[in-house]
C-alpha cells in the first residue's frame, strides 16, 4: 500500500461540506494532478509527510502551540469519511490558509531546521544535507503552494490517500 497526502486549493464559492464531494476532488487522474501541481494549485506530499509536519508542528514534548505554523500540513477541520477505515478529509478556510500562507513566508527555514533535527524518518536513508535539502524543497513548495492559494482567495482541502486499501479488505 502506498500512501501520501495531498493539499488542493480551492474556491470558497465551490467548497462543499460534504465528504462525498471531497472525496471527487481526489479522483482525478495523476496527469491531471500534475497539471494543478505545476500551476501550485495543488501540493502532494509523499509518504514522509509527517516529518514535513515535524518541521512545523514539532514534536512532543515540544510541539508547537495552535497557530498557523500547525496548519500548514495536518492542521484543518476534520470532515469524516462516509467509510471509517479512511482517514478524514482537513478543512482550512481561506481565512486560515492566508494565515498560514503568512506564516511560510516569514518563517526562516534554518530556524526551523535547526529545531526539527531530530531523527526523521528519512533518517535511515538519506544524510542530513540530502533531508535537509529535501525538506528545503518542500517547504519552498509548500510556501508557493498557500501564497498561490492565498492570492485567490482559497480554501485548502487535504487528504491522506491510501492507494491500494481496497485490494487488501
Amino acid at each position: 500500500m502506498s500512501m501520501y497526502f495531498h493539499l488542493r486549493a480551492v474556491p470558497p464559492p465551490a467548497l462543499r461540506n460534504s465528504a462525498a464531494w471531497m472525496q471527487r476532488l481526489f479522483e482525478d487522474d495523476g496527469d491531471a494532478v500534475r497539471e494543478r501541481v505545476g500551476r501550485h494549485r495543488e501540493k502532494v506530499l509523499d509518504r514522509y509527510y509527517l516529518d514535513h509536519e515535524l518541521l512545523y508542528a514539532g514534536t512532543p514534548p515540544h510541539h508547537a502551540a495552535p497557530g498557523p505554523h500547525a496548519q500548514v500540513v495536518l492542521g484543518g477541520r476534520p470532515v469524516f469519511h462516509p467509510d471509517p477505515h479512511k482517514p478524514p478529509f482537513l478543512l482550512l478556510s481561506a481565512a486560515r490558509t492566508a494565515r498560514v500562507a503568512s506564516y511560510l513566508s516569514a518563517a526562516d527555514f534554518d530556524v526551523l531546521w535547526q529545531r526539527a533535527r531530530v531523527p526523521l524518518t528519512v533518517g535511515a536513508e538519506a544524510t542530513a544535507p540530502r533531508i535537509r535539502a529535501m525538506l528545503a524543497e518542500v517547504h519552498s513548495d509548500l510556501t508557493a503552494f498557500y501564497t498561490t492559494a492565498a492570492g485567490h482567495g482559497d480554501a485548502v482541502v487535504k487528504w491522506l490517500v491510501l492507494q491500494g486499501l481496497a485490494d487488501r479488505r
